[in-house]
């Protein structure tokens, strides 16, 4: 059975959006730059001043690059932005999640990754690697924490429907009427927010460091 739970969703621009959130089902919302490590300790020093324990972190944050560009001329900056906004952020908001989580027993931490922790799309290379990347802090986080009895989950989603693809949703949609998927549909943030409940309400406490593979069977790599 479902448990409930009190949740605090954080934003950096669409207010409006965490605005609706919280009229829905009561949330609270926080403004967090992630890549800002002061924002990041205003962050917790909120939730230590509202709970006294910290169950469950889900790292969500996530940015492609301002502009797809070739590989070879991509460039330094976006490759600085996009990478502490999807990997250094999360990492470190991790390190400090973790010192509160390992004070009392139990607790879980969910990074969303992307199937382009392993595919390569050659015009968003720093997306790439910011996912890579997060792939691995997924699995030393859930070394370094097992034995604080901290779970650590990797939900790893496809080609999911959200505003991030909407510039090219129509090329997905073709290849994916081309055969590129087995289940032969865009994923909804639903499907993915179900792994996550699946994770938040203890149904995988024994597969720490686990990939959940949300992506209508890409990862099965058909031929």
């Amino acid at each position: 059975m479902s448990r409930s739970h009190q949740v605090l969703a954080t934003y950096r621009e669409q207010k409006e959006a965490a605005e609706s959130l919280r009229q829905e089902c009561g949330a609270e919302i926080f403004r967090l730059d992630v890549a800002s490590r002061a924002d990041r300790e205003a962050l917790l020093v909120f939730c230590r001043q509202k709970w006294e324990k910290l169950d469950l972190l889900v790292n969500n944050a996530g940015m492609a690059p301002r502009k797809r560009l070739d590989l070879l001329e991509a460039t330094e900056e976006s490759f600085d932005e996009v990478l502490a906004t999807n990997l250094k952020g999360p990492y470190f908001l991790t390190q400090a999640a973790a010192r509160w989580m390992s004070e009392k027993p139990g607790g879980r931490i969910v990074f969303i990754t992307s199937l382009s922790s392993y595919a390569s799309s050659v015009n968003r290379g720093e997306y790439c690697v910011s996912k890579a990347g997060l792939s691995m802090a997924v699995r030393l986080f859930a070394d370094r924490l097992a034995a604080q009895g901290v779970g650590v989950f990797e939900v790893r989603p496809g080609i999911i429907r959200t505003d991030m693809i909407a510039p090219v949703a129509a090329k997905y949609q073709e290849r994916i009427a081309q055969g590129l998927l087995p289940q032969p549909r865009l994923g909804e943030p639903r499907d993915v927010a179900l792994a996550v409940r699946a994770i938040a309400d203890g149904l995988l406490d024994y597969s720490t460091g686990q990939a959940l593979e949300v992506d209508g069977g890409f990862h099965l790599r058909r031929l």
